[in-house]
């Protein structure tokens, strides 16, 4: 039965982390309300002044929206206590939140692509030069929150805001395509209309290149792929530290929406005697909770130095 002392150090883990989900959900959350704005002034914008690029990246944005609830839903599963049907926790949801948000990306590069096409070759008129300012607000804005959303994403290890992040970024990228193409139809005039239609077509190839590179580290937590060699590192260093640990083997260790589980072969003394060696386990996994890597649990394997 585990000790007092690990049940608690296993509840202030997963604590933590539950935290750090609540900090990303917060970021996501701020993220729809911007979203919904934008998407409204820009979609309200395009018809007015006959901007189809401007349009297309006001249905991205509203797209986003469904994004964003994906990545703020899996967030918020994602930091619940486990069960006793699922002792392992609900860390899966994060990654699998990610994933939707990359698919979701793609069918948006698809279908803005589609749509760019019919309009390149269905005369329209000439946009208005007012939805470059527009343009010029939401760039700003989008960048903005891409940065923000990305810093925090790095900080909590969470690749489904980092997944919403790009997001921000990717509608950036199709403003500014907008911007650009918008520009040249209306400095060249008649006969330039399709630019912003060309522009729009661009930048979804832009938009596919994140979801595949989104698809690609939520696949990658899903598989459990090995974490980077310093978390490896660190884990050792901290083990390595407490008392009566000889000698370090094995360790292994797959993430688990925001934390991480380990497995750890740990050497001690050979004629030590099984109460102390599993003492010393039990100081190895508590000392690996109460770090700051984020380790949810740890199962620690005891063997014995060579002779």
């Amino acid at each position: 039965m585990p000790s007092e002392a690990s049940k608690a150090q296993t509840e202030a883990a997963y604590r933590r982390v539950a935290e750090d989900a609540q900090r990303g959900a917060r970021a996501v959350l701020a993220g729809v309300v911007a979203n919904i704005v934008l998407a409204a002034i820009k979609i309200l914008a395009g018809m007015v002044g006959n901007a189809y690029a401007l349009i297309a990246d006001g249905v991205e944005s509203m797209l986003d929206i469904f994004g964003s609830v994906v990545a703020w839903g899996s967030l918020k599963a994602s930091a619940a206590l486990p069960s006793e049907r699922f002792p392992f926790g609900f860390g899966r949801f994060e990654p699998l939140g990610a994933l939707v948000v990359a698919l979701g990306l793609l069918v948006v590069a698809a279908g803005i692509a589609y749509a760019s096409i019919r309009e390149i070759i269905t005369p329209h008129h000439l946009p208005a030069p007012f939805t470059l300012v527009v343009l010029v607000a939401v760039v700003v804005t989008k960048e903005l929150l891409f940065r923000r959303m990305a810093r925090t994403g790095e900080a909590i290890g969470s690749t489904v805001v980092g997944a919403d992040a790009w997001h921000h970024r990717s509608d950036a990228i199709t403003s500014l395509a907008a911007f650009i193409g918008i520009g040249i139809a209306v400095i060249g005039g008649p006969g330039f209309e399709s630019a912003d239609d060309w522009a729009a077509l661009v930048a979804c190839t832009v938009i596919a290149a994140n979801g595949i590179r989104i698809l690609r580290a939520a696949l990658a937590d899903m598989l459990d792929v090995a974490p980077p060699p310093e978390l490896e590192q660190q884990v050792r260093a901290i083990a390595e530290q407490v008392p009566g640990v000889a000698g370090l083997d094995k360790c292994r260790i797959r993430k688990s929406g925001l934390g991480y589980f380990v497995d750890l072969h740990v050497q001690v003394d050979a004629g030590m005697s099984v109460r102390v060696g599993h003492d010393i386990s039990h100081g190895v996994k508590n000392a690996l909770l109460a770090s700051s890597l984020g380790v949810l649990d740890a199962v620690i394997h005891i063997e014995p130095t060579a002779q």
